[in-house]
């Protein structure tokens, strides 16, 4: 009997090992991906090469167009332009109206360009009753580009209040002047400044580089070649961004809301999380949270937005990007600041040259041959 009972009590702890091990195993085994949300793309508009958006007053959304007019849409489709500066830039090179925001009131509105001199540009408006008045404008910021390329030109009102502004790393190839590292310059960096709070300017006292005498105080982030659209997650307030690589790799950059600024992301010295033609890796590189080569059809990377809209509860907290080449709209579901799920939505925009979000969330696609589509459930 003793024997017996020593045998079923050993036969019952390996048994009770075994599916231990199997438990832990399977705990440890990756999810299954989930299936892709059904959406479709629904053309709202035609523009003439839209290459930025924002949410507007009473629900409309207005679309910028690269040779320099902004229209509003609404409901009745895109009315006339609103503003028109295409007698002040031109669109040469990667150049031309690059970007536009307003501010959490509505109360003003700013345009990124790059004017007659090729020289970015940023300007003011005030708005009232949803409606711009020319006779406010004013230039808040000016960056000189030595090439016409590489200018990134996007903007932001960020969840602080602040404008952020993205610039590339002066253009030509390979950052020849080192740009993306020095600290001197605004070129290659994301800036953040008080538009409101001096004149032209102020500097939000607790910008990381503030007080150092070798560094511009509008710095927030530096390190980046070409910043081709980047945005904050209307819930969490966390920062996306997509850097245009070299010739290799494509990159997303991501910063919590609870950032105190100062992320190197790594240009030039490196290119995603490869060092760049012999580069050292900088002691604090911000490595990409996400990064793609140009296999098949890709070549640029258009950051997007974190979807947030109430239509597509299967795409909730997801960010949705794409490639200027491939036009395949991308997803990454997020943790933490870890990417857990890499996806695709089975659809295709076409050259997206940029997203733009609605006031409710939903998310608009813009294709530079003038296609204005909204990422609608299937």
């Amino acid at each position: 009997m003793k024997v017996r009972n020593r045998s079923s009590a050993i036969i019952g702890t390996l048994c009770l090992v075994a599916s231990l091990a199997l438990t832990s195993a399977s705990a440890e085994e990756p999810a299954a991906p989930r299936p892709a949300p059904k959406v479709t793309l629904t053309q709202v508009a035609t523009a003439q090469n839209p290459v930025a958006g924002t949410a507007g007053p009473r629900g409309t959304v207005w679309i910028a167009e690269r040779a320099g007019k902004v229209r509003v849409l609404d409901r009745r489709g895109l009315g006339k332009p609103v503003l028109d500066i295409s007698g002040e830039t031109t669109t040469d090179g990667e150049r031309g109206l690059l970007g536009i925001a307003f501010d959490k009131k509505f109360a003003h509105f700013y345009i990124s360009f790059t004017n007659l001199e090729g020289t970015s540009t940023v300007d003011e408006f005030a708005v009232r009753h949803g409606r711009i008045q020319p006779h406010t404008r004013r230039t808040v910021l000016t960056q000189t580009q030595p090439y016409s390329n590489h200018n990134g030109g996007d903007i932001k009102i960020g969840p602080d209040g602040y404008l952020y502004i993205a610039f590339g790393d002066g253009g030509a190839g390979g950052d020849p002047h080192g740009n993306g590292q020095k600290l001197d310059t605004l070129l290659g960096k994301l800036l953040r400044i008080d538009p409101r709070g001096g004149k032209p300017y102020a500097i939000p006292r607790d910008n990381p580089f503030v007080g150092d005498p070798k560094a511009r105080g509008e710095i927030w982030a530096y390190g980046l070649r070409n910043p081709w659209r980047f945005s904050f997650d209307v819930r969490t307030g966390d920062l996306l961004l997509g850097d245009v690589g070299q010739s290799d790799w494509e990159e997303i950059d991501w910063a919590p809301a609870t950032s105190k600024g100062g992320e190197n992301y790594g240009w030039s010295q490196m290119e995603g999380n490869h060092p760049f033609r012999g580069g050292t890796e900088p002691a604090n590189h911000v490595r990409p949270v996400h990064e793609y080569d140009r296999t098949g059809l890709a070549c640029s990377v258009t950051g997007g937005y974190v979807y947030r809209g109430p239509a597509i509860p299967a795409l909730m907290g997801q960010y949705v990007f794409s490639d200027y080449c491939d036009g395949t709209l991308r997803t990454l579901r997020m943790v933490n600041g870890k990417v857990t799920e890499v996806g695709d939505l089975g659809v295709n925009g076409g050259e997206v040259v940029s997203f733009a979000q609605g006031g409710r969330g939903e998310l608009y696609v813009l294709g530079i041959g003038g296609s204005v589509s909204r990422i609608d459930p299937a």
